[in-house]
């Protein structure tokens, strides 16, 4: 997994467990975040996730999905208290939960889904949206969704990170101000409601206490943009802000030995794969098909193993060392045979030079002869007056004129 994916991941699961802390008292204090990236307030609207994880630390503490990742589950119900699908796959329909208000005091309702649907312009937008004939609200509290046709990837783009469709902003809130002044003071759903934003810079959020699940346990929470990792590991050590992300190298190194300081990381999982950069230049070893599918049979990992992960690699991306060996040794009688056929153009070109240097020095070596004799000889005289043949333009014999 790469080191950027583990480190925005790492500020997804704080978000989370930030939303559903639970609260035994009023919210008090404030806890200072400094973050690896800068805070664009597009990453304060749904509507325009890109494709990173990034913007959802922030989404988890400004909004609210029907469905979303929370510890423990994959998908689990938010906003919406069930969901159900048709026998033949074409119907999904969600129950809102009951008594679920915006920070504007608004309740969240059928029509607020719909329209955070229709106005989503994120990634995956048009797959997503290309596969739904229509989005019903038959009651205030009830959504319906209608598929063109059976798409058991709905949910994947509905109820998860891979797009923010599902997460709902305040209709006629965002009606009222446009979108330009939805990104200045986004309202939503969350446990934490917005109060000011340097753009860029810094934002400020404060614990709203009427969130549906418990009112959040730390009163205040402000995020620093601080893109340079060891400004944010000073920062930790002076207490300037209580959590860092994005550590890596002797960095991290450094953050596990500093006495108060604690690194923790964020495995998860996710979809890799090799890309052969080379297997375009037929000087590489990596043009040879052979080669690349031994490569694949190298590999030995969990998506071997019975499961979802098995379905997803063909017969020829198993794990055979035997094949392996069987690949490889093809690919070198090849090369071996490709070397030698190489010597043998290269022996044939280098006497096609050899012989035509030869030729050329010959050449070389008449004209050098023919100059020598010009010069002993001396220098031409000139025509007599009247003559056919002219000093500056000599004649041939066949066009001298007879006097």
């Amino acid at each position: 997994m790469s080191q950027r994916a583990r480190h925005l991941t790492a500020g997804l699961l704080v978000a989370a467990l930030l939303a559903a802390a639970p609260a035994l008292a009023a919210p008090e204090g404030q806890l200072t975040l400094a973050t690896h990236f800068t805070l664009a307030p597009t990453f304060f609207d749904p509507a325009e996730t890109p494709g990173l994880i990034t913007p959802f630390m922030l989404l988890y503490a400004l909004h609210d999905a029907l469905v979303k990742p929370m510890p423990g589950k994959a998908m689990a119900p938010s906003l919406a208290e069930s969901w159900t699908v048709s026998p033949d796959g074409l119907v999904y329909e969600f129950v809102l939960r009951k008594g679920v208000r915006f920070h504007t005091g608004e309740p969240v309702t059928a029509e607020d889904v719909k329209f955070s649907f229709e106005r989503y312009r994120g990634i995956f937008n048009r797959n997503l949206k290309d596969h739904v004939a229509a989005v019903e609200t038959p009651e205030a509290s009830r959504v319906r969704f209608r598929l063109k046709k059976p798409w058991p990837d709905f949910m994947l783009h509905y109820g998860t990170p891979a797009t923010g469709s599902g997460w709902v902003v305040p209709k006629k809130y965002v009606e009222k101000v446009g979108e330009d002044g939805f990104k200045k003071a986004p309202v939503g759903a969350g446990p934490y409601r917005f109060v000011s934003s340097t753009p860029g810079v810094e934002l400020v959020l404060e614990a709203f206490e009427g969130y549906w699940r418990k009112a959040p346990a730390v009163k205040r929470l402000v995020f620093k943009a601080v893109p340079d990792a060891s400004t944010r590991l000073a920062m930790l050590k002076r207490g300037d802000t209580d959590i860092g992300f994005s550590f890596d190298g002797p960095l991290a190194d450094e953050a596990r030995r500093t006495p108060g300081l604690t690194l923790r990381p964020a495995p998860f999982t996710s979809t890799h794969w090799l890309v052969f950069a080379d297997q375009w230049d037929p000087k590489s070893p990596w043009h040879d098909r052979r080669v690349r599918l031994a490569a694949n049979h190298a590999v030995n990992q969990p998506g071997d193993q019975p499961g979802r992960g098995a379905r997803l690699r063909q017969d020829h991306q198993q794990h055979h060392p035997d094949q392996l060996r069987v690949l490889l040794a093809a690919a070198a009688t090849r090369a071996r045979s490709g070397a030698g056929q190489a010597a043998a153009r290269r022996g044939r070109l280098s006497e096609r030079v050899r012989r035509r240097g030869f030729l050329d020095r010959r050449g070389q070596q008449h004209r050098r002869r023919q100059r020598s004799a010009a010069q002993r000889s001396g220098p031409r005289p000139a025509s007599a007056p009247g003559c056919g043949r002219s000093s500056a333009r000599p004649s041939s014999r066949r066009t001298r004129r007879r006097s």
